[in-house]
């Protein structure tokens, strides 16, 4: 029996679908959120700016004294408190950040007035009614909604919270994953490893991986090769969110990870995707426990972490963002892909232009070419060629997620 498998696009969708978001939330202090998603909404305390104040050093006028001259009856500093109190042909002296007195509608910074002497200033003959003024409230008014629920936190958004007095806010929990490996021919880095044996640098790059996405993992160990060994090791893994696995899923004698997971209870969302390189892909889910069973080679198991598990890490965590950004850029090298599948292809995307990886000759066990590369282009199954100065559409290593889903396929 020839097994069927799925198609990307709908692999992709049903992983999605059965990723339900955590409802686990703790409060932080602003200073340690950075990179969590924010729980519930967070609501504007105070006007921002919640005074009227200059945005340059200058003077403060009312607009239809242009072109006159104008005796400076106070200057205003920053953290000064002055209530109006101009004649006609008056004006302030002022300094940036400096609340604005309500008898002024304008700031003309120092620059772009005639002249100033003897606390005289001429003002130009052109001025516009606002400028420079930062009005109360511009920003941000009280009681708006600041940042949204399922918002991932970045050092401007902190830098808004603190300007609002707000010092702890309410987060959803950070994820617990468990990076399992399997096969009894790898060692670990620190260990001797004869011609016959391989080091596992599988875990360390996929928890490099979630650590640079801005998710905490934990290296649970290698399962042996061996069914009731794995069935044991898998029951202990249920206390975790998410469990990422790499290796022993394929259609082998000795792959007992995916029989182990089933007989633990797993319900299967998928297993098998039309793509190259990642084809024995499988996910499901083992009651509370998402379940990702990536493929043991080290370059698949990247490729499939980029294009499948950060998403879906992404919607468990609460955030809104699941979807790849996309870019555009002008292909450098002709390249050939094989019909009848999704292909990945590595490649470079530097300046808007997009190179692919060893003329896309290379074999899904290599390590250093995910080194050579930043990106990859994801082809269209019908697609066997992709052409010189063509543009194809990159999904680059670091890139951003969005809330709304864009075509992918070139």
């Amino acid at each position: 029996m020839i097994k069927q498998y799925l198609d990307f696009d709908i692999a992709l969708s049903k992983a999605l679908k059965y990723a339900n978001s955590t409802y686990f939330t703790e409060i932080v202090n602003i200073e340690d959120s950075l990179e969590r998603v924010i729980s519930s909404d967070i609501v504007c305390v105070k006007n921002l700016p919640s005074f009227n104040n200059s945005a340059m050093d200058g003077f403060a006028i009312k607009a239809n004294d242009a072109a006159k001259t104008l005796k400076v009856k106070k200057v205003i500093f920053a953290g000064d408190n002055v209530e109006a109190c101009l004649s006609k042909n008056e004006c302030y002296k002022i300094m940036t950040g400096a609340k604005v007195p309500s008898d002024v509608d304008t700031i003309i910074p120092i620059e772009d007035v005639i002249s100033f002497e003897n606390d005289e200033v001429t003002i130009n003959e052109k001025v516009k009614k606002g400028s420079c003024l930062r009005v109360k409230g511009e920003e941000k008014a009280a009681d708006e909604i600041l940042f949204k629920k399922g918002e991932e936190i970045t050092s401007s958004k902190i830098a808004v919270l603190a300007s609002q007095g707000i010092t702890k806010i309410k987060v959803y929990k950070k994820l617990s994953i468990a990076v399992v490996s399997t096969g009894n021919e790898l060692k670990e880095p620190w260990e001797f490893a004869n011609e016959d044996e391989i080091y596992n640098c599988n875990s360390y790059a996929l928890i490099s991986l979630l650590n640079e996405k801005g998710f905490d993992a934990t290296y649970t160990g290698v399962v042996p090769d061996s069914l009731e060994d794995s069935i044991t090791f898998v029951k202990n893994l249920a206390s975790y969110d998410v469990v990422i696995t790499t290796g022993g899923i394929s259609m082998g004698d000795a792959d007992f990870v995916g029989r182990a997971f089933l007989e633990n209870g797993l319900e299967t969302i998928f297993h098998g995707v039309n793509i190259k390189p990642g084809r024995p892909i499988m996910m499901g889910k083992m009651k509370n426990t998402f379940v990702m069973c990536l493929p043991g080679n080290p370059l698949t198991a990247m490729v499939n972490m980029h294009l499948f598990a950060i998403p879906v890490l992404n919607k468990i965590q609460g955030c809104k963002d699941i979807y790849h950004d996309i870019t555009l850029a002008v292909n450098k090298q002709k390249f050939n892909t094989k019909q009848g599948r999704v292909n990945v292809v590595l490649g470079s995307c530097d300046k808007g232009e997009f190179k692919v990886t060893r003329n896309n000759k290379y074999g899904s066990g290599m390590i250093t070419v995910l080194d050579e590369s930043n990106c990859i282009v994801v082809t269209n199954p019908e697609r066997f060629e992709t052409k010189e100065d063509e543009m194809v559409r990159v999904i680059k290593f670091n890139c951003s997620y969005l809330n709304e889903q864009t075509n992918i396929f070139n």
